[in-house]
């Protein structure tokens, strides 16, 4: 994927500079090495939080035909309850 960033005058000095050290060729390998970094330093952003109800639904669908050596959850459920 082919991607086109405008930068700030700020971030055009920043590649600029890393660029001058002659550790980098490109503006496009400042750029990979940058992410690089923040990807090492910084958590990935977490997952949206579902609603009480969309997490009740979610648990439903993965639960569907789901046994327990041939026993079905809602069967082991009942016979629990007889105990």
């Amino acid at each position: 994927m082919a991607l086109t960033l405008t930068l700030d005058p700020h971030g055009e000095q920043l590649v600029t500079a890393h660029l001058r050290t002659g550790r980098y060729h490109s503006p496009e390998e400042v750029i990979t090495r940058a992410l690089e970094t923040l990807a090492e330093k910084e958590p990935p952003a977490p997952a949206r939080t579902m609603t009480p109800a969309e997490a009740v639904a979610d648990i439903r669908e993965l639960r569907k035909g789901v046994t327990l050596g041939g026993i079905k959850i809602k069967d082991l459920i009942n016979e629990g309850r007889k105990y």
